[in-house]
C-alpha cells in the first residue's frame, strides 16, 4: 500500500484516494476495511510475498477493529490529475507494463488464476501506482490497491493500463496516444495487440454501466457517479471509437 509520504508517523494518518474506500497509515503500515474480495487478495498478496516481488504491499493480518494491515510502500502516487506530471514517460509507461507482465507471469498456470490465463490487477491507473523518481524521472515500483484482483487475461491489464496511462480520452493527441499504446503493448509483449482497441472499448463500456448499475445500492458506486466518473467515461469511450484506426494502425 502506498500514498503520499508526509504527515506524522504516529497516530492514524487518512492517505489520499478517490472514492471507493478509506485508507490510513499508522507508522511504516497501512490499515484498510477490507473489501468483498479480501480473501482472494489475500492469497495473491501472500503468493506475491512468497515468489519474493516486492512490487505489491504485504499482507500483515488484522488489527483489533477488524481491519486489513499492509506495508506502507513510500513513494509519490499520483492519485490526482494534477500530480500526474511526469509519470507517462516513455521509461515510465515501459516499466508499468514489464512490472505487468512481471506479476501475470508469477499467477499464470496457479490456483489463483484457476482457468483463465493470470490474476488481474483490474483497476491499474496512475493512482494506484507507487513511484520513485532517482533523477531521471518517475518510475513506477509497485501497484497498490488490489481490490478487485480476479483470475482474467492478461490483455485485460493490457488494455486498462493503455487507457489509464496513456490517458485515452478528450484530452489526449490521437496520434501521440496511439505511439504510447503500441509502446505499452510492445513492453508487455503482448501476444494479441489486434484486439487490445476492441478490449479497451470494453473497459470503457462495463466500468460506465457497472457505476450507473451499482448507484442505487453501494455508496462508493454512488459517489462515483456523483463526481461524474461515468459521463468521464463515457465520454473516453466515444473518443477511442473515434480515433481506432488510429490507434489500430499503430499496433498493425
Amino acid at each position: 500500500m502506498g500514498g503520499m509520504n508526509d504527515g506524522p508517523t504516529t497516530g492514524e494518518t487518512p492517505l489520499p484516494g478517490g472514492h471507493v474506500s478509506t485508507v490510513v497509515r499508522v507508522g511504516e503500515k497501512v490499515l484498510r476495511t477490507p473489501g468483498r474480495r479480501a480473501a482472494f487478495v489475500r492469497k495473491v498478496l501472500k503468493h506475491f510475498d512468497q515468489c519474493g516481488w516486492n512490487a505489491a504491499p504485504i499482507h500483515l493480518g488484522f488489527d483489533a477493529d477488524g481491519r486489513e494491515v499492509l506495508t506502507f510502500i513510500d513513494g509519490h502516487v499520483p492519485w490526482t490529475a494534477h500530480h500526474i506530471s511526469g509519470v507517462t514517460s516513455d521509461l515510465s509507461l515501459c516499466r508499468v507494463a514489464e512490472l505487468v507482465r512481471e506479476f501475470h507471469d508469477l499467477t499464470a498456470g496457479t490456483r489463483l488464476a484457476g482457468k483463465e490465463e493470470v490474476v488481474c490487477h483490474n483497476d491499474l491507473s496512475p493512482k494506484n501506482t507507487v513511484y520513485h523518481d532517482a533523477g531521471a524521472g518517475p518510475v513506477p515500483v509497485a501497484f497498490i490497491d488490489w481490490d478487485l484482483a480476479a483470475p482474467g487475461r492478461r490483455i485485460h491489464d493490457v488494455a486498462h493500463v493503455c487507457w489509464q496511462y496513456a490517458g485515452l480520452g478528450p484530452a489526449a493527441d490521437p496520434e501521440e496516444a496511439a505511439r504510447q499504446v503500441q509502446l505499452i503493448s510492445d513492453a508487455y509483449g503482448l501476444a494479441e495487440p489486434e484486439n487490445l482497441v476492441d478490449t479497451i472499448l470494453w473497459w470503457q463500456d462495463r466500468c460506465w454501466r457497472g457505476i450507473e448499475a451499482a448507484a442505487d445500492d453501494e455508496p462508493a458506486m454512488a459517489r462515483l457517479r456523483d463526481a461524474g466518473v461515468p459521463a468521464e467515461i463515457r465520454a473516453a469511450h466515444k473518443w477511442v471509437r473515434r480515433h481506432r484506426q488510429v490507434l489500430e494502425a499503430a499496433l498493425l
